[in-house]
């Protein structure tokens, strides 16, 4: 049965689709499409901002409450873990902002902080290092987005490895994926979010 969603997109760069070229080939429109694709009538907002950390959700929310929200996808934690927040803090700014959302009726979707051992621009050295502590954070923000009602999206290694061995997944900073990247990430959370709808819908 359709449905109408509204649809707010949070976080940060990734979430606000740093490195396309067109909108249209961001996470949200990708997202978007595969939604109305299914059926549903969408309006999408963005609410994402470059160079966000977990600090910075809640005016985020309170823009996507003022807007109205019946989807919200989250993705936060790259700046988290390049500006060093310890992951008790960030987890804890980030359950309480799917608490707020969830308060309001919506349902919260959160991709959680990224590998970020697989960047280029992390020494070879150091990768195994950086890989564990982004695992540990992504951890972290599991459980809270978990105890505060939310579902996180589980991100398969073999799409982590892909990234890891082409570099054309990555835009011409080496640091945010391309549109061939997104398009990927979008394929692969897409059959969770969709059935995240589902169950609303249920």
């Amino acid at each position: 049965m359709s449905n109408f969603l509204r649809f707010r997109v949070l976080g940060d760069s990734l979430a606000a689709g740093v490195g396309c070229v067109r909108a249209e080939q961001s996470l949200g429109y990708l997202l978007t499409e595969t939604l109305r694709a299914a059926g549903h009538q969408v309006q999408l907002s963005v609410h994402a901002v470059p160079g966000a950390r977990s600090t910075d959700l809640a005016p985020q929310v309170r823009a996507a409450l003022r807007a109205g929200v019946d989807l919200a996808l989250v993705v936060i934690g790259a700046n988290d873990l390049t500006s060093f927040t310890p992951p008790a803090v960030g987890a804890r700014l980030l359950g309480e902002a799917v608490t707020d959302l969830r308060a309001a009726g919506g349902r919260v979707f959160v991709i959680p902080a990224p590998d970020l051992g697989l960047v280029s621009h992390v020494p070879p050295a150091f990768r195994q290092f950086v890989s564990q502590a982004s695992h540990a954070y992504a951890l972290a923000q599991t459980d809270a987005v978990r105890r505060a009602g939310g579902t996180v999206a589980e991100i398969d290694p073999g799409l982590l490895q892909r990234f890891a061995a082409d570099l054309d997944l990555f835009s011409a900073d080496r640091f945010h994926p391309s549109p061939a990247g997104y398009a990927l990430i979008a394929e692969a959370v897409a059959p969770a979010l969709r059935a995240e709808v589902t169950e609303r819908a249920g």
